[in-house]
């Protein structure tokens, strides 16, 4: 199956997205002026976007990652489970969080909770995506590259079913392919 096909329309190409991604690179390591600082990518969606991301940050690194889900059976989008925690340390250290989109605002929000709990010096959030439309709690990104307006999309990262995450550009998922998925 080609899912090319599946796609309405492409928002943003590889190349404007590396472009942007440079930019955002540039603003955190002005941002964090050479302190060491601890990436946590939330997966499954922003693992892509943050390998990308930090290749164009100058700044001493750390990576973790925390999987968490929203959806189980019986349970609503409000209850947040952690499939996988953090491996490191994140006690006076300073955080980035990333996660490709805030939509409802749940996850990255919960997540910064849960983040803050560990006592880390200071917990900044970047996303890729924006998503204002879709906002069910108050939730504001430190970094965004683009706001996006209420419409499906999938590509780099962000997936429909798991599906369409290998796509190196961002488009509208076309209505029939929700439907046939």
């Amino acid at each position: 199956m080609n899912y090319l096909s599946d796609i309405k329309e492409i928002l943003y190409s590889p190349r404007d997205i590396d472009e942007r991604i440079q930019g955002l690179a540039k603003q955190i390591q002005t941002d964090y002026n050479g302190e060491d600082v601890v990436i946590i990518s939330i997966l499954k969606g922003s693992f892509i976007f943050t390998s990308d991301l930090i290749r164009y940050i100058n700044l001493r690194l750390a990576i973790d990652f925390i999987h968490v889900s929203s959806y189980r059976e019986g349970m609503t989008s409000k209850e947040l489970i952690i499939n996988k925690g953090l491996s490191s340390n994140i006690n006076n250290k300073h955080v980035l969080l990333i996660d490709d989109i805030i939509d409802t605002g749940n996850t990255l929000k919960q997540v910064k909770e849960i983040l803050t709990k560990e006592n880390p010096l200071s917990i900044k959030t970047c996303v890729l995506y924006n998503k204002p439309s879709g906002r069910k709690v108050e939730m504001v990104a430190d970094y965004v590259a683009y706001d996006v307006g209420n419409y499906f999309i999938v590509g780099y990262g962000l997936d429909y079913n798991e599906k369409y995450r290998n796509l190196p550009f961002v488009g509208i998922l076309r209505e029939e392919a929700i439907t046939k998925i």
